[in-house]
């Protein structure tokens, strides 16, 4: 059962189809986020107050996404069928009976606990550095100076490019310490089922884009992703901030887990609405990357985290991404019939440099992205 501790309505803002947006090149020092200080004050410090139009507001009505059943092997065409109406909208469909251990996803959630509630000179051994996309960020103060989001975040590299490699094990103790290595074999185990879980979800939407349903799951086999832990905790004036701010995630797909904790928010129909937490599904949505292999047919939708007074929130996300040096091309099918590219090539590593260095993510991450790939002539190849 979801515990609804705070709900949200706006209208986004309009963005800028330039790179820049506040990556945070100011000489003024960047405010510390330490949230066992902050969400026991009264008032919140101006970085973190957003502006009228993207501040939230209560009473959203919830979205409509559909649950996929992945035991269910007689209606593998119906999942389909469900997941592509869903993404041609807007992107999100829950998956149920999907072959992760709940004990997994318990013992995850209770280490991303431990971390959280370590002091801040502990997380700190794993800061985050400038123009990275791994490690700990508490409100990535040191990259934004303006509309901060209330969180902190534990970032990491998943590669599945060598059997056996074990990415995920080697990060927490090279950089946490041996006694983090039970940390680091169990995000290990959590990302290698998110992967799995990942090209199962790749071959559902080949079928529905009308390639081998091998083809997709080819192209990520050897995937090249990203696993993100968030906290947002309570703040006291939780109509004045966001915990994250409107954007399309960059990735290819993502796989979310949320915690009991109400927060989660898509723009549809233009307007706001909620997913609602469910312990036994995981919310898939359609990321930019996978949506320029689509060629633009399926949605990378907006979507943002509201915060509240009373509840601290915790969700884990794995973002799927290619192997960085994959060219990212619509298959030969469904250029076929859809004749115009919508967006140039371009590898992973290009997107991923354009959105750490370039630009903060929102709704015209992908066009902002392409116009920069044409003007400044960049060849994947």
């Amino acid at each position: 059962m979801a515990i609804l501790c705070t709900t949200t309505t706006t209208s986004p803002a309009e963005k800028e189809h330039e790179p820049k947006q506040d990556l945070g090149n100011d000489q003024t020092p960047p405010i510390i986020f330490n949230p066992s200080l902050l969400n026991l004050q009264n008032q919140i410090p101006n970085q973190f107050i957003w502006p009228d139009e993207e501040k939230p507001s209560i009473d959203i009505p919830e979205l409509n996404v559909p649950f996929i059943d992945l035991s269910r092997q007689d209606s593998t065409l119906e999942a389909s069928r469900l997941i592509a109406e869903a993404c041609t909208k807007h992107g999100f469909f829950l998956v149920l009976n999907h072959g992760v251990s709940e004990s997994l996803i318990s013992e995850a959630q209770r280490l991303m606990e431990r971390f959280f509630d370590m002091p801040l000179a502990g997380k700190q051994r794993a800061q985050r550095k400038p123009g990275e996309s791994c490690g700990y960020a508490s409100s990535f103060t040191g990259r934004f100076s303006t509309k901060l989001p209330w969180k902190e975040t534990l970032s990491f590299r998943f590669s599945n490019e060598n059997s056996g490699s074990r990415t995920v094990q080697n990060y927490f103790s090279d950089t946490l310490g041996q006694e983090f290595e039970h940390f680091g074999k169990v995000y290990q185990d959590y990302c290698e089922a998110m992967s799995s879980l990942s090209l199962k979800i790749m071959e559902l939407l080949g079928l529905n884009l009308g390639v081998n349903r091998d083809y997709f799951r080819g192209f990520f086999e050897e995937n090249d992703s990203i696993m993100r832990l968030n906290h947002y905790p309570p703040c006291q004036t939780p109509d004045l901030t966001l915990g994250t701010g409107p954007h399309c995630d960059p990735s290819s797909l993502t796989i979310l887990h949320q915690d009991q904790v109400n927060g989660l928010q898509v723009f549809v129909d233009n307007q706001w609405r909620s997913i609602l937490p469910n312990p036994k599904a995981f919310v898939v949505n359609i990321g930019d990357t996978f949506m320029a292999l689509s060629n633009g047919i399926f949605k990378s939708c907006l979507h943002r985290a509201v915060v509240n007074r009373e509840c601290a929130r915790k969700s884990m996300a794995f973002f799927l991404c290619p192997k960085k040096d994959k060219v990212v091309r619509p298959p030969s099918e469904i250029l076929e019939k859809m004749k115009t590219r919508k967006y140039p090539d371009f590898t992973w590593s290009m997107f991923l440099e354009f959105t750490q260095n370039h630009y903060r993510a929102d709704v015209n991450t992908l066009d902002s992205f392409s116009n920069w790939v044409i003007s400044n002539k960049k060849n994947p190849i």
